[in-house]
């Protein structure tokens, strides 16, 4: 019988990777699960709201929900529906968590993706513009760098509405659609990431400046700014794939400040509505799709860094 080939560095961290992900992701799901059944409040009073319930009425809503059952058996039915894409139904909406949260994803990818790509683009103009630049003009980019990535979410979005809304008048204040209500939050997303990405990049550009490859570049009559653009940013924008994990988790808690502040639709103003007014399955919802994305980003970073750098075929085992 033909023995199998074994699997090569790559493909076993690829592997490994991919188990550690199964493994976070049920991880979030039960930690969901205990939250929801360790959370305060009763949840059939959570249904009914302010109205009275009698006793049989209650027991078969809990009935229904699985709740007088055993919390292994409980634990059990959690995981085969959470198999099965069910995450639930909404205590407050009566409505089904994964149709309330695919209903909301488009919004929430939208401002999500723009603001990446808004802070993408500044660090990048940024970082070109002042590596290696003269003193004076690299500590005030640091300065302003530091004040973008420690400035609260919330209070950048208070700002820029007071100016460019209340009283400037040149964008929608709250829940406005199209480019124009898109602005104002992708540019409070963006802020902080600005900050961290314009740092990071500045420094690498500057080791990269430094490396045979410039100085090579340079002896052929590259000039100083095609040789930022055309050769030193490409190597670069390596190191900001570490911090692919960050980035996500920035997106995802900074959609829930934006899309709170601007009245905006999607996933983030959903999960505060649902927090407020402790609607569990919903929170759970969020927890496991957030945890979903989370590693599915890292793990697909950790195939880029195998093509970035073919050198870890040959050393990730």
């Amino acid at each position: 019988m033909p023995k199998r080939p074994a699997l090569g560095p790559a493909a076993r961290l690829l592997l490994r990777r991919l188990l550690l992900a199964v493994v976070v992701i049920l991880g979030a799901a039960t930690a969901a699960f205990m939250g929801l059944r360790l959370a305060p409040g009763d949840p059939v009073q959570l249904l009914v709201g302010s109205h009275e319930v009698t006793p049989e009425t209650a027991a078969q809503v809990r009935g229904d929900l699985g709740l007088d059952r055993p919390l292994y058996v409980q634990y059990g039915l959690f995981l085969g529906r959470l198999l099965h894409g069910d995450l639930g139904q909404s205590y407050q909406l009566s409505q089904p968590v994964s149709d309330l949260l695919s209903s909301q994803a488009a919004a929430t990818v939208e401002l999500a993706l723009t603001g990446f790509l808004l802070a993408l683009t500044g660090s990048v103009l940024l970082a070109v513009a002042t590596a290696g630049r003269r003193p004076l003009l690299r500590r005030a980019s640091s300065a302003v760098e530091l004040v973008l990535s420690s400035t609260p979410a919330f209070w950048a979005g208070i700002v820029l509405l007071t100016l460019f809304s209340f009283q400037w008048q040149l964008f929608p204040a709250v829940g406005g659609d199209g480019a124009e209500g898109l602005v104002l939050p992708a540019v409070t997303l963006a802020l902080p990431m600005l900050g961290v990405f314009s740092q990071i990049l500045r420094e690498s550009l500057e080791r990269s400046l430094e490396e045979p490859f410039a100085v090579s570049a340079r002896a052929r009559g590259s000039g100083e700014t095609a040789l930022r653009l055309r050769h030193a940013l490409r190597h670069s924008l390596v190191p900001l794939l570490t911090l692919s994990g960050w980035t996500v988790g920035s997106l995802l808690s900074g959609a829930v400040v934006v899309e709170t502040v601007f009245s905006r639709q999607g996933i983030g103003r959903i999960t505060a509505s649902a927090i407020s007014v402790r609607d569990l399955p919903v929170v759970t919802g969020v927890v496991i799709v957030s945890a979903a994305v989370f590693t599915l980003v890292n793990l697909l970073v950790d195939a880029l860094y195998l093509v970035a750098d073919p050198r870890l075929k040959e050393t990730s085992g």
